[in-house]
């Protein structure tokens, strides 16, 4: 499993934007083939510094899903209300506990 986790942060003005495409996505991003887990992280102090935390079974997916109709449609939506360039990592997750 590959773990993405995107920071980004926004034009304050633009937040309410971005959270409405959000919330109009989210479930076609969740539902993309190879996609396990999908969340959205708002900063505790920074408001305007987001995260999404997704899960894919493989790198092979992701990049599919980067590939897509439906990833260019929400980054051009997305990119558009950025303050700062947003960060990217694909990580492998080593431990966790519930």
């Amino acid at each position: 499993m590959l773990v993405r986790i995107v920071k980004m942060s926004f034009e304050p003005s633009k937040i309410e934007e971005f959270l409405a495409n959000f919330e109009t996505v989210k479930q076609k991003i969740r539902d993309f083939e190879g996609c396990q887990f999908l969340e959205l992280y708002r900063d505790h102090n920074n408001t305007n510094i987001f995260f999404t935390y997704s899960y894919w079974n493989s790198e092979n997916d992701l990049n599919n899903y980067r590939h897509s109709e439906l990833f260019k449609g929400v980054w051009a939506q997305t990119k558009v209300l950025f303050n700062a360039k947003p960060e990217a990592w694909s990580v492998n997750k080593i431990a966790s506990l519930e």
